[in-house]
């Protein structure tokens, strides 16, 4: 037998541990993992000594090509794949009518997902999509087996901005969501807190990008957080808080976890929130403008304790790409919120859990790829055990690099983690065994990516 690939002279890094062999690739697939000498003979032969052979990075919270990103397919997933992302999951639109959208008029959630699957045709690496509810309709509810048949089985909601739906309303969506066994994603921040705050500093002239963080508190975030947890746990709604950024919110997911256990309630935090803290404001002005904010240096060890303890189980990006024109305004008020991270996230994680705070490189690949692959429905994805899809990134643990704009492929004209000397990088990226990125370039073609129909998850 002879396969496509063999990766040799590398360590295999799963997010059990690590140890010493190759693998093989054949058809797109893992087709084993063993001691090199057993391995098949190859069409190529991959040398990956001094090297991390690692499942691709999968980033369950983007936002690419909508009224969040000036990023495309295209351009949005050759940032994932150069660093290192081989599956992402962004957001089918409900569309609406407001300030914020970029739709004629209102539609349903069934055609958001049609419309960015037809976007996905450029993508570079695999996708899927949640669907975001944006408005109070009750026809919404019908469409929630359609969507999941489509094989988008996670549905997200807000609580805050015009698109912020009301507990009542959410409610009644959390049971059809539980009677589907689906996951429910909560964007969860008091949007009355934060209105009538943001109100108060406009009209008393606190433009200044260090008072962002004070509009937005972490008890608005932990309020909003324990309003939707509640309702979720009561409806029985697998539940799912998506970027939280402080201690005080946290807090709020243990409580519920200890009671009624990880199979109702999950949580990521992002890369921003466990590498960053709020002393970026008076550096970077309004670049890092995120919400929720970037928090104090406790919340920062609080992301850390709570991926540790498993209340915390992803780290994921939330990814929005801007031109510097959105973020360079005189009041925050009118900067664009969100940064770009697809393409910095895996190595910036890496560096700050491996060589800053003593991780293991198991904990990397647990929290940003088996984690989310686990908890979003794609068995086939994030493991490198055979018969699974070959995406497969080698990492250069010994790297040593500035992370500088001028080096970004994507469409964002700025990086929060401009002049981060950091240690460790992808230098190959696989997906579904072809190489799409080498040494901070693209090299497959847009187009290759596949949308991933994703299962029901058991948690």
């Amino acid at each position: 037998m002879t396969v496509d690939t063999v990766i040799e002279g590398g360590t295999i890094v799963t997010e059990h541990g690590q140890f010493e062999a190759g693998l093989a690739i054949d058809d797109g697939e893992i087709a084993a993992v063993a001691d090199e000498g057993s391995l098949p003979d190859a069409e190529e032969r991959v040398d990956a000594s001094g090297h991390l052979v690692m499942p691709g990075a999968v980033d369950v919270h983007v936002h690419i090509d909508d009224m969040f990103s000036e990023d495309t397919y295209e351009t949005a997933t050759s940032a994932a794949a150069v660093g290192g992302t081989t599956t992402y999951v962004d957001f089918a639109w409900q569309a609406w009518e407001g300030e914020l959208s970029i739709f004629d008029g209102e539609g349903t959630l069934l055609e958001g997902v049609e419309r960015k699957i037809e976007k996905g045709e450029d993508a570079l690496v695999d996708f899927s999509l949640h669907g975001a509810i944006t408005r109070e309709d009750d026809a919404v509810l019908e469409e929630i087996p359609d969507v999941i048949d489509a094989g988008v089985t996670s549905f997200k909601m807000f609580t805050a901005y015009e698109i912020g739906l009301g507990n009542g309303f959410m409610n009644t969506v959390m049971q059809e969501i539980a009677a589907n066994d689906a996951v429910g994603v909560f964007h969860t921040e008091d949007g009355s807190v934060c209105d009538a705050l943001t109100e108060q500093f406009q009209a008393e002239g606190k433009g200044d990008p260090e008072w962002y963080p004070k509009s937005r508190p972490d008890y608005a975030e932990a309020m909003a957080a324990e309003d939707a947890v509640r309702m979720a746990t009561e409806a029985g709604m697998k539940y799912y808080g998506i970027h939280t950024s402080c201690r005080k919110s946290a807090d709020v997911l243990e409580q519920f976890q200890e009671e009624y256990g990880e199979g109702l309630v999950r949580a990521e935090t992002c890369t921003h929130y466990t590498t960053l803290d709020d002393s970026i404001y008076a550096e970077m002005g309004n670049k890092p403008m995120i919400a929720p904010p970037i928090r104090a240096e406790d919340d920062v060890e609080a992301m850390f304790e709570q991926l540790g303890s498993g209340v915390l189980d992803v780290v994921s990006t939330d990814h929005c790409a801007y031109r510097l024109d959105q973020k360079n305004v005189d009041n925050w008020w009118d900067s664009a919120f969100g940064a770009n991270a697809l393409q910095a996230s895996l190595p910036v994680f890496y560096d700050e859990a491996v060589n800053r705070r003593g991780h293991d490189p198991s904990f990397v690949v647990e929290h940003m790829s088996a984690n989310p692959a686990r908890i979003f429905g794609m068995p086939e994805k994030a493991t490198l055990e055979p018969g699974n899809d070959a995406d497969i990134v080698l990492f250069d643990p010994d790297a040593e690099y500035t992370i500088t704009a001028e080096d970004n492929v994507g469409n964002a004209e700025f990086s929060i983690y401009e002049g981060r000397s950091v240690t460790g990088r992808p230098t190959k990226t696989f997906v579904r065994g072809e190489v799409v990125a080498e040494d901070g370039a693209v090299v497959g073609d847009a187009g290759y990516g596949e949308f991933v129909e994703r299962d029901i998850p058991e948690w």
